[in-house]
Parts: C-alpha cells; sequence; structure tokens
C-alpha cells in the first residue's frame, strides 16, 4: 500500500513538473474534447448499465421525452411538446414533429411505445425499480402516446426527464440489443461514432439535431471518450497533455492541480452519497455477526464519519444520517436516527450482542483505497477486522447483487433524481441490492410510491427513514465533493446533479 501510494506520488509530480515547464494543450485547433476517466462502461446502451459514466453518454447521444433543467430544476418540453394527466394512472403525451433519430429515421410514436414496452419487459434492464411504474405504451396517433402506470407513480416526470431515454424502434429491430449495443443511435446531440470493447468511445455533434431542444446545439464538434484501468493512468494522461478533461480525482491533488498553469481544477458537493450496505438478513450467512441490530450499531458508532469527510473528500462533503440525499422529496433528515461516533460505546454494543473480543469480516468495494483503508481502521480499532476486497465497479455491483457481500461500500447518485424513490427503495425495497430484507421498511416505502399526496409520501417515507436507522440497515457516510480537472481553454460548468453536459461547453 505505501509502496503503491509513493509511485502514484512520484508518478504525480513528476508529470507536474513537466506540465509546468512545458504547457500541453487542448485539442481546440481539432476541435476534440478529449476525456479521460475510469469505470468503463460495460454496454453503453443506457438501458443495461448502472454507472454514471454510462449516464453520462447516454445524456449526450439520447433524448427523453422531458428534461429537467439542471439549475431550476424545472421538468421541460423534448421529445414530448405537452402532456396531460388523464387519471391517476394514465398520461397522453403529445410528441414533437420533425425529430430525426441520428441515422435520418423518423422518430414517432412507435419509437416511444416500443422503448416503454420492451423495458418493462427485458431481464436485462440493470435497474428494472425505475420502471417499475410503467404498466404499457399505447399509440393514439403517429405524434400521441398513453402511457399506462402499474399506480400511482409521483416521481414520474424525474424518471421520464432523467433516466427514460428514447431508443429507435426499426433500427434497434434489425440489429438486435447486441448490435445495437456496438452501434447506438438515439436523437441526442452528439452521435455515438464508436465503440471499442471498454477502452473508447467516440461521439460527433449531430447535425440534425432538432431546433428548440432544451440541450441546444453543441459548440465542441467531436467528443473522444479514453477509459483506463486506474487512477494513475488518468492523471497521468491529464497532465502529459493527452486528455483536455477528467473527474473522480483525489482530493489530495486538488491543491496541486490547481497550480498546473495551463489546468484549471474545480470542485462543487453533489448529491451523491458514500454509502456502506451491512447484511443484516443473512444473504452471506444466516446468523452472521452483521443480523445483530446492535453489531450493526457498533458499527455506525465505530466510524468517524465527519473526520473521514474532512480529511478524505474536502470541500464541502457532509456527514449523512438518512439513506437518501437530504435534498430530495421525502428524504426527512429529522426522522433518523443519529449514531455519533463513540468507539467505546462501540465496544460496548459489541459486548452486549455476544461479541466482546469482536470478529472478522469483509468488504467489497469500488471506492478509493484511503476509503476501505480508514473504514478497515476505525472498525479495527473495536475489534472488527475487516479483509478488504478491492474490485472494479462492475465486478463489486455483480457480487453484491449476488448477495456475496458482507459489507458492500460504493456511492449511490440516484441518477440525479431529485426523489427518494431514487435511493430508499433501491436499497432497502426488496431489490438485489437490499440486504436488510425489512417487511416493514418494504411496507412503508411501498405505501409512499402508491399515493400522489405529498403529505402522505412524506409521512411514509420518514417513517421508513426512522425504523431503518433505528435497525441500522443501511451505513450512510457521507455526501460526495465532484473534483473535475480540465484544459483552460475549455469553458465548463459542473452542476449538484452529478451529470457534465458536454453539449453546453465551449473552447474558450
Amino acid at each position: 500500500m505505501r509502496l503503491g501510494l509513493w509511485l502514484r506520488n512520484a508518478i504525480f509530480v513528476a508529470c507536474f513538473a513537466l506540465a509546468t515547464v512545458t504547457p500541453s494543450f487542448a485539442q481546440k485547433s481539432a476541435d476534440t474534447l478529449r476525456i479521460t476517466w475510469r469505470d468503463a462502461i460495460p454496454d453503453v446502451d443506457p438501458y443495461y448499465n448502472s454507472q454514471r459514466t454510462g449516464m453520462v453518454v447516454a445524456f449526450q447521444a439520447f433524448d427523453c421525452l422531458v428534461y429537467r433543467d439542471p439549475i431550476s430544476m424545472e421538468i421541460k418540453p423534448a421529445l414530448a411538446i405537452s402532456w396531460q394527466q388523464v387519471d391517476l394512472t394514465t398520461i397522453d403525451f403529445s410528441l414533437r414533429q420533425g425529430v430525426t433519430f441520428q441515422n435520418g429515421d423518423p422518430f414517432s410514436a412507435d419509437d416511444v411505445v416500443y422503448t416503454i414496452n420492451t423495458i418493462i419487459r427485458d431481464k436485462r434492464v440493470a435497474i428494472p425499480a425505475y420502471y417499475s411504474s410503467f404498466a404499457a405504451a399505447e399509440k393514439l396517433d403517429d405524434f400521441r402516446v398513453r402511457i399506462k402506470l402499474t399506480g400511482v407513480s409521483p416521481a414520474l416526470m424525474e424518471y421520464l426527464a432523467m433516466v427514460t431515454p428514447i431508443w429507435p424502434k426499426a433500427y434497434r429491430e434489425k440489429l438486435g440489443s447486441d448490435g445495437f449495443s456496438r452501434a447506438p443511435i438515439g436523437t441526442g446531440p452528439y452521435k455515438i461514432t464508436k465503440v471499442d470493447g471498454t477502452t473508447q468511445i467516440e461521439m460527433e455533434r449531430y447535425e440534425g439535431h432538432y431546433a428548440g431542444s432544451p440541450k441546444g446545439r453543441p459548440a465542441i464538434r467531436y467528443i473522444k471518450i479514453h477509459q483506463v484501468p486506474d487512477a494513475t493512468t488518468e492523471m497521468t494522461e491529464l497532465l502529459g497533455g493527452k486528455a483536455d478533461w477528467i473527474w473522480g480525482y483525489n482530493a489530495d491533488q486538488f491543491t496541486n492541480l490547481a497550480k498546473v498553469p495551463n489546468l484549471e481544477a474545480m470542485r462543487f458537493g453533489t448529491m451523491r452519497v458514500h454509502f456502506m450496505t451491512i447484511d443484516a438478513a443473512g444473504r452471506t450467512g444466516a446468523d452472521n455477526p452483521l443480523t445483530k441490530v446492535k453489531v450493526r450499531q457498533a458499527i455506525l458508532t465505530a466510524i468517524d464519519r465527519q473526520t473521514m469527510a474532512k480529511q478524505l473528500i474536502q470541500g464541502d462533503s457532509q456527514v449523512i444520517d438518512t439513506p437518501c440525499y437530504p435534498s430530495q422529496f421525502g428524504c426527512d433528515v429529522s426522522a433518523a436516527v443519529k449514531y455519533p461516533y463513540d468507539p467505546e460505546k462501540a465496544k460496548q454494543l459489541l459486548a452486549e450482542a455476544g461479541y466482546p473480543n469482536g470478529f472478522e469480516t469483509e468488504i467489497i468495494s469500488y471506492n478509493t483505497p484511503q476509503i476501505n483503508a480508514a473504514l478497515q481502521n476505525y472498525l479495527k480499532a473495536v475489534g472488527i477486522n475487516l479483509r478488504i476486497q478491492q474490485l472494479q465497479i462492475g465486478a463489486v455491483i455483480r457480487k453484491a447483487e449476488a448477495g456475496e457481500a458482507p459489507l458492500y461500500c460504493g456511492s449511490w447518485g440516484s441518477n440525479s433524481i431529485n426523489d427518494v424513490s431514487a435511493f430508499i427503495p433501491y436499497f432497502l425495497g426488496g431489490g438485489l441490492d437490499d440486504y436488510a430484507r425489512d417487511p416493514d421498511v418494504q411496507e412503508l416505502v411501498k405505501a409512499a410510491g402508491n399515493t400522489l399526496d405529498p403529505d402522505v409520501r412524506r409521512q411514509a417515507y420518514s417513517q421508513a427513514i426512522r425504523l431503518a436507522t433505528e435497525r441500522a440497515e443501511f451505513v450512510p457516510l457521507f455526501s460526495a465533493v465532484r473534483y473535475v480537472a480540465f484544459s483552460k481553454q475549455l469553458t465548463f460548468q459542473g452542476f449538484p446533479d452529478d451529470l457534465p453536459r458536454f453539449y453546453l461547453s465551449s473552447w474558450k
């Protein structure tokens, strides 16, 4: 670990020195924004991955029926120009005419009906919970669609705006799902022109993007995304002049990056939450220590989340006490049971649970090694010996969903949906990542999702938060701060929903 840290710092210093002596130039002359990031996308079809990078690509290349303004959070027309709630479970949409997909095919109601009716039956969809409220879509005419719901869906427009891009029916049926993943098209401002395994994605401005789009016409013509396996390679490409934009680097590199003459370092708080799931339900073995409520409470009490947020995340990272982000509708912070850092109390709780000498367990994580090491040290101090299994994000997600993670550490951005329904049901609603399987909490979550009455929703979510935190069924850690660095020749704006909109960027 120390050798790896030393090597990373040595490479950073060497590249930093090179960058300050011989400034590299962005690809302004080639009108090409070169992006380097980790977290390679296993499938660029936006419905077949749950990763933030996949959502970022999808937002450039695809459009949804509606668009959420990243500043005002207002829902605006996109592929749909208007909509009407016919009854509690029926909404009619009038579609925009004159829109074409990036191969020239015209957009119509057939594409919307095909998309909705396919995703609700497709077993490969990465997050089926996001579409569980859809019952069916019906074509009323070429530019009118009726969406029927399984029940009331109070946050429907958020999901339609953020996670329901429209597929091209004829093109996708011709290629098949696998063929479409290799050569996807949408109606968005950029067309994906190359998908090379999990290492390279290229895009080009779509000159036929429809007039009146809330995304507008991109100023930059080309985007090239290089997906690399580790943070060192990512940083080396930026400092060596091979990348114009990176994100997700360590907080301790921010100050040095800000000193590089031709680069700009930026950080801003986001609605992403670092967390641990905890095996309260015994999915990794019945009656293991984590199934004991006092053990789970001990774990929460043993972690100094405030210090971790201040030292490891920095910026305006804040301790999170709820299984949701505070700005989300229904995230009642006052309902949460708080667990202040108190190692002596943690030891007492372990003793009361029958583990005075502690125990051993394992954490599976794609979070940074620094976060994992801090968790390991805090738990070791109270007698819990934590084995760390550090993996790439895709491997961690697969193991977690298979029920193979006693503790699972990651981060969750709710796909930028500012509603509790994009967080609590995912981890406490009975799905693959629910390690509590608490029927009381599940019933409350279900009740909150079955009404349009905001007061009833708030009350149900508050009770769910109270129960889940009292029983320590989920371990929220702290909010994330997004660290971005990019060429000073680039104009880039970050948003709290943690979704880069490169179609809004330009060269200076």
